[in-house]
């Protein structure tokens, strides 16, 4: 921004600022082009740059200004002049030739121009009469703060995956000029760093963020009818669009496509249930634990590095296992036969579909959970295997059975978290029984109280046998008791920490298996991200086709957020998307306005230099920002917009 405070504006200097108290000139304050022009009176902090500098004596009755250029440097002192060339005493030509000239951008004429910048007390030099503006630095003004850097970095990560290249040929600009390729970006950043409805981001949103200056856009863009009418858009691309970007990632991170991970979720609506025939919005088994909504379920598949391949939005009361045999051909589809390893939880593949992928040429490798009843029938068969250390605390043991192969994985800490909390529960049962057995209750009061702790130490009731009292006796010892299942408690106890895969591939490496199985969590952190950070709920809309759209947004939102971790997971684990965004949302953006002696205003659009934090990422990121946009004039006679 402009180097100078001064006096008139009441801002504050420092001891050591007040010696530097020179005569000095003004200037543009678009690094290089400083523009110094003529010596007026005023209090100054100079940055370390080269500036023209005017020395001003009164000698033989007449007033003399010999010019030189200077820097300041910091030293241990404080700041300190540094001479850099003498010039003299010049006239207006010569000190023309040494001032930089900035372009300001034209809005009627649509075209660049140059001018040269003069406080109001000083005359435009003759030579300077087509192109000098006179500036009253004592009215200038800052308006319309707003968010640019977090702005920024969507963005850059929506150029870095060549998004605007792949929606140019796909959502070409409307008859009026609606740019729909920005209405969509501008939907996917806004989704990406603070979400909220359309309505919102129409409303308040918009104006409060940079998205107009970086797309060099207007507010027209924002208007709500053009954010409905885009979603409408957008669907039909859905596949294409995973082609292009599974490329881009192979090409930027050299993301691998062997091992595919496949889960589902659910995602509910507090509306009126009334719906159509045929709509997706249904009652269904309910991961978010909301049984009395609608929802829909959310089918994805990601790589073990987060990057999705595909979703699908399914029927609420859609059953995982009927989905499994629809997706391997989706994938085959989009991306052609090959070996593929599909690591799924046991309630999603059938028997059937299971033999289907052993079958399939080439086969299709798969490594699934399996339900507990299971490891009942073949614990006397493990027992004999020996086990294989993969890793420190864990170690498998291997059993082929039946053209597949069994992996009986245990781990350390995951055996001391669940000893833990069956611990925690049974010892809170005991108690909440103990109790029981104290109060004065009837009958229905008594089993009411043990339906209530039977829901609160689920894991722990198991354990225990309890003996009721019958109808019309005491609710009391004897006839109220409970006691250990010590053969239960033995078989929890060996299973705790150990669960049983399944799969078709060799068992020449047992590290690899356990490893792929782990990678599971990556699909339950992309439903994290995409319910938490990005918001995917509430949904706000009320037609299908614009929900499946406002999913397809929150997908879209969410590559550029599996992108951006992309980046920083080499520099740091600790580094979230998240925590980048809140850092570069420090970052903003400010209209300077320099009215002019002939009615005209001078605008500077600047964002705020960035703190050492900012640039510490930058480098890191290998990141540069961009540079400051051109300043604007207004002409005369026109309406300046707010």
């Amino acid at each position: 921004m402009i180097s100078t405070i001064f006096d008139r504006f009441g801002c504050g200097l420092t001891r050591e600022d007040r010696l530097f108290e020179r005569y000095f000139v003004f200037g543009a304050d678009l690094p290089p082009s400083l523009i110094l022009t003529e010596c007026v009176k005023m209090r100054v902090i100079v940055m370390a740059k080269p500036y023209l500098h005017c020395h001003r004596r009164f000698k033989n009755g007449k007033d003399h200004c010999y010019w030189s250029i200077a820097e300041k440097v910091r030293t241990r002192q404080g700041w300190v002049q540094r001479h850099l060339l003498y010039l003299g005493e010049i006239n207006d030509s010569q000190k023309a030739a040494w001032t930089k000239v900035t372009e300001v951008f034209d809005p009627v004429g649509q075209q660049t121009r140059e001018l040269a910048l003069y406080p109001a007390e000083r005359e435009v030099p003759d030579h300077a009469t087509d192109y000098g503006v006179q500036v009253r630095l004592d009215q200038f003004a800052l308006r319309r703060p707003r968010q640019w850097g977090a702005c920024w970095v969507g963005c850059r990560m929506w150029d870095q995956l060549k998004l605007e290249e792949f929606w140019r040929k796909r959502l070409p600009d409307s008859r009026e000029g609606t740019c729909w390729r920005h209405v969509l970006e501008t939907l996917t950043v806004y989704r990406l760093i603070d979400p909220g409805s359309e309505w919102r981001l129409h409303r308040q949103w918009f104006q409060n963020s940079a998205m107009a200056d970086l797309l060099e856009e207007d507010f027209s863009l924002a208007q709500k009818d053009n954010l409905y009418r885009c979603l409408d858009k957008v669907l039909e691309h859905r596949t294409a669009l995973f082609q292009h970007l599974r490329q881009r990632w192979q090409d930027l991170f050299g993301a691998k496509f062997e091992v595919l991970l496949y889960d589902l979720t659910s995602t509910y609506f507090e509306s009126d249930p009334s719906f159509p025939e045929g709509d997706k919005r249904r009652y269904g088994y309910s991961r978010d634990k909301r049984p009395d909504c609608v929802q829909v379920v959310i089918a994805l598949v990601v790589t073990p590095e987060g990057f999705p391949l595909a979703y699908e939005v399914m029927a609420g009361n859609t059953a995982d296992k009927t989905t499994l045999r629809d997706f391997l051909k989706k994938i085959e589809e989009l991306y052609g036969k090959a070996e593929r390893v599909w690591v799924m939880d046991r309630g999603i593949p059938t028997e059937e579909v299971l033999a289907e992928m052993r079958a399939s040429d080439p086969p299709v490798h798969y490594l699934v959970g399996t339900p507990k009843g299971r490891l009942s029938q073949y614990e006397k068969r493990l027992l004999e295997q020996p086990w294989q250390v993969v890793r420190e605390g864990v170690q498998v043991k291997l059993l082929p059975q039946d053209g597949e192969l069994y992996v009986l994985a245990e781990s350390k800490d995951r055996v001391n978290k669940e000893r833990a909390m069956r611990r925690r529960q049974l010892k809170g049962l005991v108690k909440r029984l103990k109790d029981l057995a104290k109060m004065e209750l009837s009958r229905d009061q008594l089993l009411l109280k043990l339906g209530a702790a039977k829901s609160q130490f689920p894991a722990a009731w198991r354990l225990v046998a309890l003996q009721k009292p019958e109808e019309g006796k005491a609710m009391s010892p004897p006839n109220f008791t409970f006691q250990l299942r010590k053969d239960k408690l033995r078989q929890v106890r060996r299973r705790e920490g150990r669960y049983l895969l399944r799969s078709n591939l060799s068992a020449q490496e047992s590290a690899k298996l356990w490893r792929f199985y782990i990678q599971l969590t990556q699909v339950e952190a992309a439903f994290k991200d995409l319910k938490d950070d990005l918001s995917l709920r509430p949904i706000f809309h009320s037609l299908e086709r614009r929900i499946e759209a406002h999913i397809f947004v929150s997908f879209l939102a969410y590559c550029l957020h599996v992108s951006l971790r992309a980046c920083l997971r080499p520099l740091a684990p600790g580094l979230t998307p998240r925590s980048l965004l809140e850092k570069f949302a420090a970052i903003q953006m400010l209209d300077v306005h320099f009215p002019t002696t002939d009615g005209r205003e001078l605008v500077f659009c600047r964002y705020t230099q960035p703190e050492k934090d900012h640039k510490m990422l930058l480098a890191q990121l290998g990141w540069e920002l961009p540079p400051q946009s051109p300043p604007r004039i207004t002409q005369k006679g026109q309406v300046r917009p707010e």
